[in-house]
C-alpha cells in the first residue's frame, strides 16, 4: 500500500481511499496526500474540509480519482 501512496503522492494526484478507523469503522475518503511518514501519512481530507492523519496499514484500499470524477472537463 505504501508504494501506492508514494506513487500518487509524487504525481500529485486526489486518491480515493476505503479507511479502517481506530474504532472500527470503515470510511470512504477523497484526500490528497500531503506527506508521507514511516507509519502514517498527512493528508487534506476533502470529506471533513481539513488536513488529517492516516496510519498506512489502516487503509483497505485505494485508487486514484480521474480528472472527469474530480469535475474537470
Amino acid at each position: 500500500m505504501r508504494v501506492l501512496l508514494e506513487k500518487y503522492f509524487s504525481r500529485g494526484q486526489i486518491i480515493e481511499l476505503m479507511y479502517l478507523s481506530k474504532s472500527g469503522e470503515v470510511s470512504k475518503r477523497r484526500v490528497k496526500i500531503i506527506k508521507i511518514h514511516q507509519e502514517s501519512f498527512q493528508a487534506y481530507c476533502f470529506s471533513r474540509n481539513a488536513k488529517r492523519t492516516f496510519l498506512i496499514e489502516n487503509v483497505l484500499a485505494l485508487v486514484p480519482v480521474k480528472h472527469r470524477e474530480r469535475g474537470v472537463i
